[in-house]
């Protein structure tokens, strides 16, 4: 039996072929099983959060067991404070949606008012014309139920948990496998301290964000201020998009209480907040400038989002790193990431 070979510029090419022959597969695969990639990915990215508090109890001599339970146990607190919260507020929402709607016709009948004054038929925008009650059932069907939340948290938790205990083998487990490639777990090392980093810094300034947006309409009088600042902080890990997504609900109430000029200020605090936390606050919690093309982002929000669902584009920026990380500890794939103008975000820098 003759075997054939292939000139090597061929076997380049069906290289190059089946690698995207697996990505094809591996994303229509992470898209079927979205659920459990999504439990998987925030597990992670609470673990990289927890992580340098776990170090810092390791160091003063707390077992690994009794520092995971302690990380583990708080995050879940957190986790379910936020997710009652955020219950409370809406079932607040819901409950008082005869009195939103009372307000929504009434700054409809204004609209139809001033149309009518300039000659311009209202009939498009009529006090029937839209129905809280209807939107409110459609977004609640889309919802996931509570039960179902529980279970949720509850997978998230025990992952996070398992994650936390295996962190510090895994290290030394990277260590071994690389063996003499010291300076590749050393570059390994100091991209994953800077995904680290920028969870961290990220979660801090939505922390805040959401805190002061929450706060001062809380303060104007706004309905619902807590669940509009939970929303923000949630939405705030969206790069671009989410900080306008999470202010939309907290405009359009504000504009059913106090009408065209309580929007205006509205929109006028989200701009102010912008300012003062997407750059002096956040420089403040960086200790270096976080720096990814804006139409990488933009497509990792469209493609993640797409993958993994809300759940994705929320996470659309870490998961993105992880990926590179990847990449770039692949020397043959390397180009990629210089192709993509992002080589020099994991910084080659002298060790100290």
């Amino acid at each position: 039996m003759k075997v054939m070979f292939l000139p090597e510029e061929g076997s380049v090419v069906y290289r190059y072929i089946a690698i995207i022959a697996f990505l094809f597969i591996a994303v229509i695969g992470m898209k079927m099983t979205a659920y459990m990639i999504n439990i998987l990915v925030i597990s992670l990215i609470l673990t990289m959060l927890a992580l340098p508090t776990l170090v810092r109890l390791k160091k003063r001599g707390i077992p690994d067991i009794v520092s995971v339970s302690l990380i583990t146990g708080l995050a879940l607190v957190f986790i379910l404070v936020l997710a009652a919260l955020t219950i409370f507020s809406f079932s607040t929402l819901v409950a008082d949606l005869p009195f939103y709607q009372a307000e929504l016709n009434q700054r409809i009948a204004e609209i139809t008012g001033i149309l009518s004054r300039y000659g311009l038929s209202g009939d498009l925008v009529s006090a029937s014309s839209i129905n809280l009650q209807t939107v409110t059932q459609v977004a609640l069907s889309s919802l996931m139920g509570i039960g179902d939340m529980l279970l949720y948290i509850f997978f998230i938790a025990v992952t996070t948990f398992f994650m936390l205990l295996e962190a510090p083998q895994i290290i030394e487990r990277g260590k071994a496998l690389l063996g003499s490639r010291k300076e590749k777990f050393v570059h390994v090392s100091r991209m994953s301290r800077y995904m680290i980093e920028f969870v961290i810094v990220r979660t801090q300034a939505n922390l805040v964000h959401g805190a002061l947006f929450g706060g001062v309409l809380w303060i104007m009088g706004v309905h619902a201020a807590l669940l509009w600042g939970i929303l923000t902080f949630i939405l705030a890990y969206i790069p671009y998009i989410g900080l306008i997504l999470a202010a939309l609900p907290a405009i359009f109430f504000a504009w059913l209480q106090f009408g065209l000029w309580g929007a205006a200020a509205v929109i006028a605090l989200v701009c102010i907040l912008n300012l003062i936390v997407e750059n002096p606050v956040f420089s403040y919690f960086a200790s270096r400038k976080f720096e990814i093309p804006a139409l990488l982002v933009i497509i990792s929000v469209i493609f993640w989002g797409w993958v993994l669902g809300i759940a994705g584009m929320v996470f659309a920026v870490p998961i993105t790193l992880i990926v590179l990380i990847a990449i770039q500890c692949v020397d043959d794939l390397a180009w990629i990431n210089a192709l993509l103008g992002v080589d020099t975000i994991f910084g080659v820098e002298t060790e100290e």
